[in-house]
């Protein structure tokens, strides 16, 4: 039976960057066996060692997740579709207390502001009065912080709060629309309560300027309705899911990756967590950032805008929030697709019996996980751009590895060096020469640390990683080389 299996951005390099592969199957496990028999590299992604599939990885047949089904013994039939959906981060519902908006009252010059809510007839007097009573904490600034923060300022949340640590950078520019150029090198939280404030002055800004970790996560949290996730990172998004969780607060869901968005409400009190989605995070380095991955500008004001809607759904208590459902949209296809969601009553921090009572080592749970670590990076050589630099001009012998995409190979590289993507390697290790010093670059050093480690692992004792990567080579030895 023919089947179709949808590979999502983050697999399509194992794939041959194919975005669904035909197999003949007439289970789930046999499709999923077929494609990697097909695609050998993938097999380590969605299988761990002992054969199982990941718990980081779904896959959906149709809109049902087939973990609620038969799991890899579910059935399929011809012309059936199989979605895999890895970790990128029903009914009305309201979050606020019934006094909240009794409290709240509009002057003049705001009922002339919010005029086309107050004509809404599911909005009315009673709506704007419950979102300007209401509190909403968006985590992190950047490309989903952005878009999301206007549009709730100019709905007329009344307490929005924003929680992030970084400077404005220029390479936030083509995606965060809260900033310009002006503000290059200006903390994000200073701007952004400048933005939001002239755009709405009626409404109060609280800004945290800090990085969200388990001490404070729940006393920030405690004073807001809804938290609205903006997060770049696994560590972040796990610790708002628990901190929501352990505080009966909804966690306004959204991630972005290349081309591909997702959205939901993650709310345990009505349905399920991020944790009964994503049990555990895939290894680190799997899925990249955006500063890695790249991501196309006008996509998280997409998503961003998605969350800012769900948001004041909540407020209102309007409509059917995205309880229960996984909303993915794929930009090259302008495509949206919806999948069910079901609570997992052995989820360790909604289930039936809970095991996580308290905030946890976030960083551990991400990063360092046995079959999932990363390998030994901290005990890896490093060589710096002005040694490296040094040694060439003296002529010695050295082999410049760039792990890079050739998307990044086309916008600058090192003179001499030659270019195997980083997934690309284990194939091609035989073309490495085990006798010669190879001294091994990326961007910023973090996928060539890793790569250092993996040939290392495998032999290889002539091999350093470049320090801080190409960016830190500009910055120390060739500014003309543009840093991205």
């Amino acid at each position: 039976m023919a089947i179709t299996v949808l590979i999502p951005t983050a697999l399509q390099s194992y794939t041959g960057n194919q975005s669904e592969v035909q197999v003949q199957a007439g289970t789930v496990g046999e499709a999923l066996q077929a494609v990697v028999e097909t695609y050998p590299d993938l097999r380590k992604h969605l299988y761990n060692e002992q054969g199982k599939l990941r718990s980081f990885v779904n896959v959906y047949l149709g809109e049902e997740d087939t973990r609620y089904l038969q799991g890899l013994d579910t059935p399929v039939k011809d012309g059936d579709t199989l979605m895999i959906v890895p970790s990128i981060a029903g009914g009305s519902v309201s979050v606020l207390a019934p006094e909240a908006a009794q409290q709240a009252w509009l002057d003049n010059e705001e009922i002339l502001r919010y005029s086309r809510h107050l004509i809404l007839p599911d909005v009315a007097m009673e709506g704007q009065l419950e979102l300007k009573a209401a509190k909403v904490l968006c985590v992190g600034a950047g490309g989903l912080g952005a878009p999301l923060s206007l549009y709730l300022a100019a709905a007329g949340v009344g307490t929005i709060g924003l929680v992030d640590f970084d400077v404005v950078d220029l390479t936030n520019l083509q995606r965060q629309v809260l900033y310009t150029t002006p503000d290059v090198g200006r903390p994000k939280l200073q701007v952004a309560k400048e933005r939001l404030l002239a755009m709405n002055p009626n409404i109060s800004v609280q800004t945290y300027e800090t990085r969200l970790t388990r001490e404070n996560a729940l006393e920030i949290f405690a004073e807001y309705d809804i938290i609205v996730d903006g997060t770049d990172n696994f560590a972040t998004r796990y610790l708002v899911n628990d901190a929501c969780v352990l505080l009966g607060k909804p966690n306004v869901y959204g991630s972005i990756f290349r081309f591909e968005g997702q959205a939901s409400v993650f709310y345990a009190k009505e349905g399920p967590c991020y944790r009964c989605l994503y049990p555990e995070p895939p290894p680190p380095g799997l899925v990249p950032s955006c500063a890695e991955g790249g991501v196309l500008g006008v996509l998280p004001g997409i998503i961003g805008t998605i969350q800012a809607m769900e948001t004041i759904k909540l407020i209102l208590g309007r409509g059917e929030p995205l309880i229960g459902r996984l909303l993915l949209f794929n930009a090259l296809k302008m495509q949206f697709r919806e999948l069910k969601l079901r609570k997992n009553p052995h989820c360790p921090v909604c289930g039936t019996n809970p095991v996580i009572r308290e905030l946890i080592d976030y960083e551990e749970f991400c990063g360092v996980r046995g079959e999932e670590s990363s390998g030994p990076v901290d005990a890896i050589e490093e060589i710096t751009p002005t040694d490296l630099k040094r040694r060439l001009d003296s002529g010695e012998d050295i082999f410049l590895l760039d792990v890079r995409e050739p998307v990044e190979w086309q916008i600058c590289r090192l003179d001499g060096a030659v270019l195997i993507p980083m997934n690309t390697i284990p194939a091609r290790m035989h073309e490495l020469d085990s006798a010669r010093e190879i001294v091994v670059y990326c961007r910023s050093g973090k996928r060539s640390a890793q790569i250092t480690a993996f040939l290392k692992a495998a032999g290889f004792r002539k091999v350093k990683n470049l320090q801080g990567g190409i960016l830190q080579w500009s910055d120390e030895v060739d500014p003309t080389v543009p840093k991205y």
